[in-house]
């Protein structure tokens, strides 16, 4: 019986392992810390990634191969105070395409306005309902971000629930601590966290989502058996996306989608026709005209 009893919890252990949506890689950078010892963020590290990796954030199960693979990289920027900080928080997150060995971009953003107090062993815990502080908020805030973008690339609008998540956790943020705390706030900047959330939630924006779904899971997901029509089906995305940003000038999820997307972009285009090309110039170029001669790269 009492082998019967540690087998059955191993077996829920091992399956409470793969239900983690997250793969998280976890780095502080130091650099240009002048006085607080640098063990305090060898700790620090250490928690945030417990933090990210050991926390259930959906009622899904994903399996190993699943599990979305995303890199923090927080960069301590000034001291504030002997236990308070100011830091850029970089976040890339990416998803496999079907059929492939290759991961897609989902997010590549960097957040300048990172403020968190933290003392050695303190620990990050996660409230979706309730303020705590604001680096388990800014922790919590990305990683329902990131659910809600990889969901929206599986399925049509698959990631509301969790975009909602996120905006109740922006909710939750006191006005005092909001104040005290930028990148929560409208005013505080024309890109930050207010207006990442209420871009992906707008109804201008939908067609953008839509586009999301389209271009990774009726184009690239197909490519490895139809390179044509996934690379057609891709340009009737990005049609989208430019409608977009017609429509919502200077939104920052178009930004977002370009610091994402560029690269990869220019090398699918590479291998399209001619008129796949051209249009495809046509449209990055207005979506993103400051790398618009990157984009003519294709040629």
């Amino acid at each position: 019986m009492n082998r019967f009893l540690l087998l059955l919890l191993a077996c829920l252990g091992f399956q409470m392992l793969q239900a983690q949506e997250l793969k998280v890689s976890v780095k502080i950078n130091i650099q240009k810390l002048q006085t607080v010892d640098p063990k305090v963020f060898a700790t620090l590290e250490t928690t945030i990634d417990e933090f990210l990796n050991s926390q259930k954030w959906t009622e899904d199960i994903f399996e190993p191969e699943e599990r979305i693979n995303c890199n923090f990289l927080l960069t301590i920027q000034e001291e504030l105070s002997p236990t308070t900080f100011k830091a850029d928080l970089a976040i890339q997150a990416s998803r496999p395409v079907y059929g492939s060995d290759y991961e897609t971009p989902i997010l590549n953003h960097i957040d300048r306005d990172v403020t968190f107090a933290y003392e050695q062993y303190q620990p990050v815990v996660f409230s979706k309902n309730s303020f705590n502080d604001n680096l388990s908020a800014v922790l919590s805030f990305y990683v329902y971000i990131i659910l809600g973008l990889d969901y929206d690339t599986f399925s049509l609008y698959g990631g509301e629930e969790y975009l909602r998540t996120a905006q109740e956790i922006l909710n939750t943020i006191p006005q005092s601590a909001a104040a005290a705390n930028p990148g929560w706030q409208s005013l505080d900047a024309n890109q930050n966290r207010f207006w990442m959330i209420e871009n992906l939630l707008s109804p201008r924006v939908r067609d953008y989502r839509q586009a999301m779904y389209e271009y990774h899971r009726q184009g690239l997901d197909l490519m490895h058996d139809d390179v044509n029509t996934g690379r057609a089906i891709m340009i009737g995305a990005l049609e989208k996306v430019r409608s977009v940003n017609q429509a919502y000038p200077n939104s920052m999820i178009i930004q977002m989608f370009a610091n994402a997307k560029s690269n990869e972009l220019v090398e699918i285009f590479k291998r399209g026709t001619i008129q796949e090309k051209n249009r495809f110039i046509q449209i990055m170029t207005k979506v993103d005209a400051p790398n618009s001669g990157r984009y003519r790269t294709v040629r």
